[in-house]
């Protein structure tokens, strides 16, 4: 059985060119799959859809949640088909899986009071308080996802325009900054990010304390260190900052096609999501405060 997950994991990396993690989740799910199903020689892959169906049914009543079994029903659809390309099997029997619809999150947005306390506590004017500062101020100022966060290069800040250049794939686009993330990315650079790199090579514009480019889960952890020091509860996500961003430029009469734009989306329809919460919000404030709601 493994020679046929192999030569799957193979032709994943080589034709589609599909990244590491990715092909670390397609293994998993499938030798979770076949592994619970006890089966292990050549005819094993020869699976019915009512196995199949049968395995994502257990996963779901073991509590794993909607993604994780989409995930794993993708990740035997593609083995499948590659299975059936390739004469393996006759058919694919991932093909007929009746899957659960993902249920959706509701967005989690913090206040401007929340935004405030957030934002004021990276203190003092050593390097890591003055980097922190930086870039939770330029996440909200600017709406950019994390992993664009920490991208940037030096060269993508335009102190003089106020602005940060982000590049996404074939993708770049040109986002204001603001007042407040001009400053405290303007005495970052100026007063803490040369003390902070030991390697002049490296172009990322924020770096940890060990001199290295900072990392999605290493920004993650000192978030969360000053969400819990501001006394947040709410279940605050790395895209929490990108989301407060979007409504409340809504909030404030900002144009949807505007904030779709500089949320980088190509289909600006996909900003409409952030319309919804501004409207929800809208009915709720009506309803608690008109006396004939």
């Amino acid at each position: 059985m493994s020679k046929y997950i192999d030569e799957f994991v193979d032709f994943l990396r080589e034709r589609h060119r599909v990244g590491k993690s990715t092909i670390s989740s397609y293994r998993r799910d499938i030798e979770l799959f076949f592994e619970r199903q006890r089966l292990t020689d050549e005819s094993s892959i020869k699976v019915d859809t009512e196995s199949l169906q049968g395995y994502l049914a257990s996963l779901a009543e073991e509590g794993k949640s909607d993604s994780t079994v989409l995930r794993s029903a993708a990740s035997l659809r593609n083995f499948y088909a590659f299975l059936t390309e390739s004469g393996r099997v006759s058919f694919n029997p991932a093909e007929g899986l009746e899957l659960p619809k993902k249920s959706k999150k509701a967005i989690v947005v913090l206040t401007p009071s929340e935004i405030n306390k957030l934002l004021s506590l990276p203190r003092g004017d050593d390097p890591k308080g003055l980097r922190d500062k930086a870039m939770l101020e330029l996440l909200y100022a600017t709406g950019i996802k994390v992993s664009e966060l920490i991208s940037l290069e030096l060269k993508d800040i335009d102190l003089a325009e106020g602005s940060v250049l982000c590049r996404t794939g074939d993708h770049q686009r040109t986002v204001p900054m603001g007042t407040a993330a001009e400053m405290a990315v303007s005495e970052y650079i100026n007063s803490a990010r040369d003390k902070m790199v030991e390697n002049g090579r490296i172009k990322t514009l924020f770096v940890s304390c060990q001199g290295k480019p900072m990392t999605r889960q290493g920004f993650w952890k000192l978030m969360k260190t000053y969400i819990a020091e501001a006394g947040i509860k709410k279940e605050v996500t790395p895209q929490t900052l990108r989301h407060s961003f979007a409504v409340h430029l809504l909030e404030n009469g900002a144009d949807i096609r505007d904030v779709s734009e500089m949320l980088g989306y190509n289909d600006r329809s996909s900003g409409r999501i952030y319309k919804n919460v501004v409207n929800d919000r809208l009915k709720k404030t009506y309803r608690r405060a008109h006396p004939r709601a």
